[in-house]
């Protein structure tokens, strides 16, 4: 049994993962899905880890999981778990020294977001989220989603350099899905590549994929550790 700690994205809550941590438990595996404490707005990323590596505690078999904005913290609390596994799905890479508000224009997005926009008719960066994050998610769900979302990460979050002089010594994979709307992916299979020196796994399914294709990601994050 390994011991799955899943962080989500910017304005999201840990109830993001619940379908998929349904499916994990069901495969024998523990998840912790924690809120990051993003209203308060004094808070940097490593209060976020230090909080999250506070409510999992010492356990073995660690793999840490972050999407979306969560990739930011995810390596933070990987180093201070020891983890076995890092996974970043659909995740903002980060690079030592550069701030997530810094992230935008360094990674390239703002040009590959454009791009794609203008290829796929202004689908991909669609000022409407059941546009652009939820494609994909059944309505319902997608509506429950919106309704659930808190206030952005914090003003220091987003200021901040990334702490990390260089990425944890932690192995790690990265997923992308092929229908995201919000990070192109074409545009991440790059990042990955470029900032990880990893060939990204691929999964259907638009940016919010967790609530649209939570069997494939479990088997997907299974499989890693089997």
């Amino acid at each position: 049994m390994s011991t799955f700690v899943v962080i989500h994205g910017g304005g999201d809550v840990g109830w993001s993962w619940h379908l998929v941590a349904a499916e994990l438990r069901a495969r024998g595996q523990e998840v912790f899905a924690p809120d990051l404490p993003a209203d308060d707005d004094t808070l940097t990323l490593e209060d976020y880890a230090e909080a999250v590596a506070e409510l999992v505690g010492a356990q073995a078999g660690v793999v840490v999981v972050g999407h979306s904005f969560g990739a930011f913290t995810a390596p933070l609390v990987a180093e201070r778990l020891s983890a076995d596994l890092l996974v970043l799905m659909a995740g903002m890479i980060p690079s030592p020294g550069e701030s997530p508000d810094q992230w935008w224009a360094n990674s390239g997005y703002v040009t590959a977001s454009a791009a794609q926009s203008a290829r796929d008719g202004g689908l991909t960066g669609n000022d409407d989220p059941l546009v652009s994050f939820y494609n994909g998610v059944p309505h319902e769900l997608a509506e429950e989603a919106l309704r659930r979302e808190r206030a952005h990460p914090s003003q220091a979050a987003m200021e901040r350099s990334w702490p990390l002089a260089a990425w944890p010594d932690v192995p790690t994979r990265f997923v992308l899905f092929a229908d995201d709307r919000f990070f192109p992916a074409a545009f991440l299979r790059d990042l990955a590549e470029t900032r990880l020196g990893v060939a990204a796994d691929e999964l259907p399914g638009g940016h919010c994929a967790m609530l649209s294709r939570p069997v494939e990601i479990a088997e997907l994050l299974a499989g890693y550790v089997e």
